[in-house]
């Protein structure tokens, strides 16, 4: 019996042994290649399934807890996927940083049985790190039925690594995982060898051996070093001239002499095989790894990649796949809306009627307003978009599940690199999709920083959750017929926009070539229904919270802003403007002087409007926005989109509902705030466009802009919104021109 639990990830530094103490159990690292299902291996093993902090001093998320199996406590942190120790992206230092210097008990190395030439690779450079391994032949259900056993206790007493097999998603084989875990924990023990002890690993060759052992013995004459680092891993690091090894050199007494030894090994050891030292080392780790595979693997039939094979076939066609991309994303709209339309509308009419409860319960004054204008006319329009929140988010997990972002990724790899884009930028753009703080933080697993920084200034481009709402709610009440086409043109927008962008910033202030894209793919497989409904409900979680903090707390300012300084009206203006309706009304009816009433009472809500501080605010920032055709209150409601773009559904909501409802009337609430904006006669459908493309462009919220600070620095956080400000202003600038000539 084993229970799991999440716990806060421990923090790095350089007591881990003591904190291990206090923590008690087992510290295991959990590691190994991208798409080896590890992940899904530690959500199996802890009950975890959300990421709880960052490693200290980057934006690199780490997931941590603990299982407690038989009385033992084994404490886990799910490292970042990567290739090699041979670190490049931010997410490969992290995983080897941690290990180097957290030096767990246990290192458990997930890997991919039906690809396990690849990523035993990676297993034989934790083993050289001297600290015990133990491997989870993970997806084996899926290697049998492709024809491939393994024998995972030949493949152990050959490369001297505990081989486990199991089936994460189902969660088969934890129990003997846990078991070999404690048994290469026990071995290491002290009075057992300890973490000493001679390794059963690879051997390079006589010649290579030669070099190493003289490197390994000018290592360990210097105590500084065998302290800190393992000798034979820094030692064949140095022979593959991993820059970061002769960094760790740097400071101590030998290590400008290790340093050139090493130096000179390689260059022998190029001269002698005819290559570079470093695909040498690579070459015999394969040699290695291949000779223990045809000991362990036994291939009943041909490998069936045919549903792989054949889907590959039509969706990476080289004429096709573009195509293909573009219609599963104008899909996926197209989807969100037609479902979600139902929902949205039942969520809209639910929040009408609070709003219209609330307004008959209230008696007229501040706090009347402030509920049913401030926190249900702003809040609850905002809310009201949750089900496209919730499907747009379950389709997009869905294509990751599936494992056709890899391909997409593929599939634009080449237009990307015409525009200077890396192939793997794709997954954060993609990713804006849904929330562009997620999105950036992804591109720190591109390796080369002039392609993380071109990725982050261009990802807050993509049309992310918190734009959907004031982008549905634009289209409906001004494209009803074509509110999702017209919603899709607006993600067109942004993706051209952004290599248009990207394309841009790399021949003038990011000027150099994109890296090469090496990616494997991995084959199709089932999503589970658990992983899916987690994805959606932790996205959909971050939204809720957002709007009933960051969104609600905007609401209220804004309410506060359009309602103070009070309006007081004068004397009698009441009754003259009811006069003057009916002056230009024949009709001496009772329905009559109640629409001259009600226009009365209308007619001063809109001068209180002007008068409060939003008002004045708009009044004054007018002239900036009155090129791109935004009154003063589509100018406000802009403006507030710089905090958090879901607040401008609110804004609208509050100044038109404010502006348009007079004292004890509720006319705009029970219309809906789409029949509000048609109403205005400022408003039609060029200015609904340019509002949705300011939206789109302007710089992202402050979130984002933090997760940019994180990532660049402050320098390209004024770079980022001094950008995509003026670009807004200038599209906008030019559609609403163009279509004011062309009679639109």
């Amino acid at each position: 019996m084993s229970s799991c639990h999440e716990t806060p990830p421990p923090r790095a530094g350089r007591h881990s042994a003591a904190r291990r103490g206090a923590e008690g159990g087992l510290r295991v690292a959990l590691a190994g290649n991208p798409n080896s299902g590890k992940t899904t291996l530690f959500n199996a093993l802890t009950g975890a399934h959300h990421k709880v902090g960052n490693y200290p001093g980057v934006t690199v998320e780490k997931r941590s807890g603990f299982c407690v199996r038989g009385g033992k406590r084994y404490s886990l942190v799910d490292l970042p996927g990567i290739y090699s120790l041979t670190a490049y992206s931010l997410d490969e230092v992290v995983a080897r940083d941690f290990i180097l210097d957290e030096k767990p008990d246990v290192i458990l190395d997930v890997l991919d049985s039906t690809n396990l030439e690849r990523h035993l690779y990676l297993c034989l450079q934790f083993q050289e790190l001297g600290i015990p391994v133990v491997a989870a032949l993970n997806m084996s259900d899926e290697a049998e039925a492709r024809g491939i056993s393994v024998d995972a206790g030949t493949l152990s007493r050959t490369l001297g690594i505990p081989m486990v097999k199991t089936v994460g998603p189902k969660a088969e084989g934890l129990d003997a995982l846990l078991a070999a875990v404690d048994e290469a924990a026990a071995a290491a023990a002290p009075g057992r060898g300890g973490r000493e002890r001679p390794l059963h690993a690879i051997r390079y060759g006589m010649e290579i051996e030669e070099k190493l052992e003289s490197i390994e013995r000018m290592i360990a004459a210097d105590a500084a070093f065998t302290q800190k680092y393992p000798t034979r891993w820094l030692a064949v690091k140095l022979l593959e001239k991993d820059r970061n090894a002769y960094e760790r050199l740097a400071g101590h007494a030998d290590g400008e002499r290790i340093a050139a030894a090493a130096r000179a090994a390689a260059d022998w050891i190029g001269r002698h095989f005819g290559k570079d030292s470093e695909i040498i080392v690579s070459e015999q780790r394969y040699g290695y790894i291949r000779g223990a595979l045809k000991e362990a693997i036994t291939v009943h039939k041909k490998a069936d990649f045919s549903l792989t094979e054949k889907a590959d076939k039509i969706i990476m066609h080289r004429y096709l796949a573009l195509p293909i991309f573009v219609f599963v994303l104008w899909a996926v709209f197209q989807i969100t809306f037609l479902v979600g339309a139902y929902p949205t509308a039942a969520l809209e009419a639910f929040f009408g009627f609070l709003g219209e409860t609330a307004q008959r319960l209230l008696p007229e004054g501040l706090l009347r307003s402030l509920i049913v204008d401030g926190i249900i006319g702003g809040v609850g329009g905002v809310f009201s978009f949750v089900p496209l929140i919730v499907i747009l988010f379950l389709l997009l997990s869905l294509l990751e599940d599936l494992g056709y972002m890899s391909r997409a990724a593929f599939a634009t790899d080449k237009f990307l690199h015409s525009m200077g884009l890396h192939g793997q930028s794709v997954f954060p753009m993609m990713l804006g999709f849904g929330c562009s703080v997620p999105a950036i933080m992804a591109a720190r697993t591109l390796k080369s920083r002039r392609d993380r920084i071109v990725t982050i200034l261009i990802t807050p481009l993509m049309s992310c959750g918190a734009k959907l709402p004031v982008h549905t709610l634009l289209a409906a009440a001004f494209f009803p017929r074509h509110a999702g086409n017209a919603v899709m043109l607006i993600y067109a927008v942004g993706v051209a926009l952004s290599l248009a962008c990207a394309f841009l910033l790399n021949k003038t202030v990011l000027r150099g070539d994109p890296t090469p894209f090496v990616m494997e793919l991995p084959p199709y497989r089932a999503p589970t229904l658990r992983g899916l409904l987690w994805h959606v409900w932790e996205k959909t979680l971050q939204y809720v919270k957002k709007a009933g903090t960051v969104i609600l707390g905007a609401s209220l300012l804004i309410w506060a802003i359009t309602t103070f300084p009070a309006y007081q009206p004068a004397e009698g203006e009441r009754a003259a403007l009811a006069a003057q309706y009916r002056a230009a009304h024949t009709e001496e009816d009772d329905a009559a002087d109640a629409a001259a009433a009600a226009w009365a009472d209308a007619e001063i809500a809109g001068k209180a409007l002007e008068y409060s501080f939003a008002g004045r605010i708009g009044h004054a920032i007018e002239p900036v926005f009155r090129p791109l055709g935004f009154t003063w209150k589509i100018a406000v409601a802009a403006v507030t989109g710089f905090a958090a773009k879901e607040v401008i559904v609110s804004t609208l909501g509050i100044l038109y509902r404010a502006g348009a409802s007079g004292e004890g009337e509720d006319d705009a609430d029970s219309a809906g705030l789409e029949n509000a904006l048609r109403s205005d006669e400022a408003m039609r459908p060029l200015i609904a466009l340019s509002l949705m493309l300011f939206t789109l462009i302007i710089p992202p919220c402050f979130a984002a802009l933090g997760a940019i600070k994180a990532e660049l620095g402050l320098k390209w956080v004024l770079f980022e919104f001094a950008f995509l400000f003026a670009l807004g202003w200038l599209v906008c600038l030019g559609v609403f021109q163009i279509g004011r000539l062309a009679g639109f």
